[in-house]
């Protein structure tokens, strides 16, 4: 019986570990042929912001194309199709060179999985400017950088077919978006931007035939293992709850022909569970009873209104860090 993902070229970015190498296997035992991109070590003599954008790369000097290619042996070596792209997918000459890859070598794309990341935990009013900078640059313009590159390829490709053709794109946000994580106001800015990116992207593709969906996992990876240093893994030898083997899954669905009528949604991640989010709703409305509001008429309608409201409700939605299997 074919594979789902039989015939499909893939790119994951980050995944030489962690989460992004737990796509990258599932896509290839799917059946998908898998670009594995991954830095792998800082520049030795770069930017002291892009040196500290890499650190998570692991090792010094010169980039490694150790992570990336261990993975596409790993996937070669259980009879899959897989090669090793060593680039900043924040650099967008880079990026394009990656999505080019993936045509040059499989003759297309048809997945793009973003994943690369790092973080940069601080107060806002501790974040230095290059703190901030560092982490909008690889999240957010990173998912941006490949995204342009793939939907142009897909674009050309739906106009030659005359009609749809088969692209994915999975991109990666975060429940530190959507609970308003108060110790990391940069993260939490570029996976909000990378939903708006998503919804932008599903709206201007779906005519080509191309999805675009968000994730929000939760895992223990090399990234977080401090934000999850408090969550001990199970003692009895079970599958850790926050393993990255929770959300491929996910992806390896969203990927596949089956998952065609999912466009444009954001999906709650880990341990055994998926949670569709709403999109936003408007919670009251008020209008002015002349041609502009005023201080004083504004003051009489809203003022009374959030005096009922719970006083420390916002617009974040931190109960999703409550959600878990079986409940």
């Amino acid at each position: 019986m074919a594979q789902p993902l039989e015939g499909l070229t893939a790119i994951v970015t980050g995944a030489g570990r962690g989460l992004g190498r737990a796509e990258a296997l599932e896509l290839a035992r799917l059946g998908a042929q898998v670009v594995v991109n991954d830095y792998g070590g800082p520049v030795a003599g770069g930017p002291p912001s892009l040196e500290r954008s890499r650190e998570l790369g692991g090792g010094s000097g010169a980039a490694s194309a150790g992570p990336a290619e261990d993975v596409a042996a790993e996937i070669r070596a259980a009879g899959g199709r897989a090669v090793a792209h060593v680039g900043d997918v924040a650099d967008h000459q880079q990026a394009g060179e990656l999505v080019q890859l993936a045509i040059d070598t499989y003759g297309r794309l048809d997945i793009l999985v973003n994943n690369a990341g790092i973080l940069r935990d601080r107060m806002v009013f501790s974040m230095t400017e290059d703190e901030w900078d560092t982490v909008i640059r690889v999240h957010l313009k990173g998912h941006f950088n490949t995204t342009r590159f793939a939907a142009a390829h897909w674009r050309e490709r739906s106009k030659a077919a005359g009609g749809p053709v088969h692209g994915r794109i999975i991109n990666t946000s975060s429940e530190a978006f959507l609970a308003g994580s108060a110790g990391q106001p940069n993260y939490a800015a570029a996976k909000g931007g990378i939903v708006g990116l998503t919804t932008s992207t599903a709206l201007a593709l779906a005519k080509y035939g191309v999805t675009a969906n968000a994730i929000c996992p939760r895992a223990r990876t090399r990234m977080t293992e401090d934000v999850f240093a408090g969550f001990g893994e199970p003692a009895d030898g079970r599958l850790d709850p926050l393993a990255p083997e929770h959300v491929a899954p996910l992806v390896g669905y969203l990927a596949a022909p089956a998952a065609a009528r999912v466009n444009g949604q954001l999906l709650v991640v880990h341990g055994g569970m998926v949670a569709i989010a709403e999109r936003p709703r408007i919670a009251a409305k008020f209008d002015t009873a002349k041609e502009l509001f005023t201080f004083e008429e504004l003051d009489e309608l809203l003022t009374p209104y959030y005096a009922q409201r719970p006083p420390h409700e916002t617009f974040a939605a931190g109960e999703v860090l409550a959600l878990k299997h079986g409940s």
